[in-house]
């Protein structure tokens, strides 16, 4: 795992813990290099889990596809060392670079 996954995971791992009527896990995939953080609630009525953060690396790129906190991770990012232009937005609608994919034979 390179030095970009190493900060954005330890960064999303900030997020995962114990609210009140709920838990954040920190969901990681180091081989395809998505990151997350879903919140299961565990109120007496409780509603269906969802994610909270979710990132991934292209190339040396971070795309933020989710971030519904009053913490943006962007900032942590940024604050770890990670320039901002070396961080895409999806969620606000920045538009992430065309990616070819990998073909495999």
């Amino acid at each position: 795992m390179g030095h970009l996954a190493d900060v954005v995971k330890q960064e999303m791992k900030t997020y995962a813990g114990s609210g009140t009527h709920t838990k954040l896990y920190a969901i990681s995939d180091d081989a395809a290099q998505i990151y997350a953080v879903n919140v299961v609630d565990t109120s007496p009525q409780p509603r269906p889990a969802r994610v909270v953060i979710m990132a991934r690396i292209v190339d040396e790129t971070v795309i933020i596809e989710a971030d519904t906190t009053d913490r943006p991770l962007v900032r942590r990012l940024v604050a770890a060392g990670i320039p901002r232009e070396k961080i895409l937005l999806a969620y606000t609608g920045e538009r992430p670079p065309e990616i070819e994919p990998h073909l495999t034979s």
